[in-house]
This record gives structure tokens, C-alpha cells and sequence, in this order.
């Protein structure tokens, strides 16, 4: 059949019976006869129609089918997230529908809108940067669609989340730089106003008290894109003294960082000691090799995922949880040996 998309009511026409007697027949009703049902399958395969998830949706039930939104789907952490969630949702049989905020808060407010008129069963969501007001959060719940959190979360919000635990991976990098021998380290640090953001600062302070150094407020500096590492990092050589290591917020940054550190005549480690987060695919690609914390998005991207299925099918209520993904320090080429 030459059609786009193939309908119940082209199989009724064709074979002359109600579009509801090929819904039963599709369902394996015993009120169907076996001769129709016969018939119906037969057309089903000749013209390949697909149920359509969405449809089943709108028509009351469940369309077996979850929204997600990631500030950026070409992210290396959000792409191994979201394996993580296609490969459960593939098991389990749900469909997925992926929207992206690209760090936009309007953006991340239409996608919430095309999630609930698609009527979802439930929403997994990280925050956009740019996020301070979640109204359309809230809209998610009193809607009665359950929703979780992953990585970057909402505080203002009372619902399941799955985190990395940002402040131990901040924590275990800069405490290696300052094994290594770095006593003046700069934290180039993502807005405050997400939570791991603050919890990342949080370690990189954590590990100098516990390290007895002191913190100096000039050492962090708001820097989690590769075009900003172009305005700080000159600005930083020309200190006197210079810092000996950096902790970048996340691996696009401190590979930028790197880059621009080169440019101005210093070497890495020797001269400078570089740390980032996430342990991107790019921590094997710049020279030297790139010493980061790796985050575990494949199982975020389960965890949460199999959090939401379950408040989906048992509709489970509050209290609510909160899963916490244990990070690993990945030692590579940019950091020196422990002294």
C-alpha cells in the first residue's frame, strides 16, 4: 500500500470490518473468529503496520512510552546516558522520545509542553544551566506524570533523583593534584546555580582543608566552556605566581585548557598539572592524555531509568530516593607522578 503510515481504519476498509474488530483481532480477543484473525495478521504483515505508541497514549492507556531531556545529546556524558536508558527501554519494550534543551530554558519549557501532549508516562530530565525557575517541573507532577531527575538536578523540587556524587570526584582529583605536588590550583568552575556545580566546587575546597591549604577565592573562576578558557587562561599565566594545576569542571574545558596553557609556552604536567571530569572520549585525544574523573553514564542512565519504570508501573509514592554513582579518578598523561 503506497501510504506514509498505515491505520487500523486502512485495515477495516480493506478487509471490509470496524476498525475496533481489528484492534480485538490484533489483541488475540476469543470473540474474534480465527478466520479474521488470520486475515488481519496477513494484512498487518503485507503492509507492515506499526502500532503507533503516542496514539495508544492519547486513547487512555499506557503508550509504554518515557520523554528525556539533556541540555546537549552530542555531550559525551548525556550520549553514554542515554545509551544507558535505550538499552533498558529496549529490554522493557518502552519507546523514547529524546528532546534537547541545548542549555536553553525556553527551550527546556517547550519540551516539557511536546512531553505532556504526547502524554507520556513519565519524564526523565537534567537541568539545562540556565534553569531558576521550574514551574514547568511542577506542571510535570501535578499532571500526575512521575518524574526523576538525573546528574543535574532540581532542589526546588521534591521528587527521585540519580546523581553522580560530584563533591568525592572533585574531592579525589584535586587531592591527586596536590599529592603530585601542586599547591596553587586553579578550579575552573561550572554556574553556581546548579547543584553540580556547587558540590564540584565543594570538593575542590574540601580536598585543600584536608590537605591543609589554605583556598584562595581568585583560584575559582566561572570557566566551563572552550571559548572562556581563551580569556582566562592568558590571564592566569601572567600571575605571579603562576598556578601549577587546574581542575576544569568537565573534560571539553580542561582539554581547551590545555590547548591554551601549550600556547603560552608552558608544558603539561611539568609546568602545569591539568584535571578534568567525565573522562570524555577527548581524554585520549589530547596530548599528553588527559587525567579525569570518570562519571559512569551508562549507569545513570539505567539507574534512572529503572527508577522511573518503577514509580511508572507500581505507582509507588513518596518518600522519594535518591541514588548516588559512585566517580573514579582516571590517572592519565597530564598530571604528574605522586610524590
Amino acid at each position: 500500500m503506497e501510504k506514509e503510515r498505515v491505520t487500523i481504519k486502512d485495515i477495516a476498509r480493506e478487509l471490509g470490518i470496524s476498525p475496533s474488530t481489528v484492534s480485538k483481532a490484533l489483541k488475540g480477543h476469543p470473540d474474534i473468529s480465527s478466520e479474521t484473525k488470520r486475515a488481519v495478521r496477513e494484512l498487518v504483515e503485507k503492509w507492515n503496520y506499526k502500532p503507533d505508541p503516542i496514539a495508544l497514549s492519547l486513547k487512555g492507556g499506557h503508550g509504554r512510552t518515557i520523554g528525556v531531556i539533556v541540555p546537549e545529546i552530542v555531550h559525551y556524558f548525556f550520549s553514554t546516558v542515554i545509551s544507558g536508558i535505550e538499552d533498558i527501554a529496549y529490554d522493557t519494550g518502552y519507546n523514547v522520545m529524546f528532546c534537547q534543551s541545548n542549555e536553553f530554558y525556553e527551550r527546556e519549557v517547550k519540551s516539557v509542553e511536546t512531553l505532556l501532549s504526547c502524554r507520556v508516562d513519565g519524564i526523565l530530565v537534567s537541568l539545562s544551566k540556565h534553569t531558576s525557575d521550574y514551574d514547568h517541573f511542577r506542571k510535570i507532577i501535578k499532571a500526575g506524570i512521575p518524574l526523576v531527575f538525573f546528574d543535574r538536578i532540581c532542589d526546588g523540587i521534591e521528587t527521585d533523583r540519580v546523581i553522580v556524587d560530584d563533591e568525592q570526584g572533585a574531592f579525589d582529583a584535586v587531592d591527586h593534584l596536590i599529592r603530585t605536588g601542586c599547591k596553587n590550583i586553579v578550579h575552573l568552575s561550572a554556574p553556581q546555580t546548579l547543584v553540580i556545580g556547587k558540590n564540584r566546587k565543594e570538593g575542590y575546597i574540601r580536598a585543600h582543608r584536608e590537605n591543609n591549604l589554605n583556598v584562595q577565592e581568585e583560584n575559582i573562576i566561572k570557566c566551563d566552556t572552550a571559548e572562556e578558557t581563551e580569556t582566562v587562561i592568558p590571564e592566569l599565566l601572567r600571575r605571579s605566581p603562576r598556578p601549577d594545576g587546574i581542575f576544569a569542571v568537565n573534560d571539553l574545558t580542561a582539554a581547551a585548557a590545555m590547548k591554551m596553557v601549550k600556547l603560552g609556552g608552558c608544558t603539561v604536567p611539568d609546568d602545569i598539572s591539568i584535571v578534568g571530569f567525565s573522562s570524555d572520549l577527548i581524554s585520549d585525544l589530547t596530548d599528553p592524555t588527559l587525567t579525569s574523573v570518570q562519571q559512569h553514564g551508562d549507569i545513570v542512565g539505567k539507574e534512572a531509568f529503572s527508577m522511573l519504570i518503577g514509580n511508572i508501573e507500581n505507582r509507588r509514592e513518596a518518600p522519594f530516593q535518591t541514588k548516588v554513582i559512585k566517580t573514579e579518578l582516571i590517572v592519565k598523561g597530564s598530571t604528574r607522578n605522586i610524590l
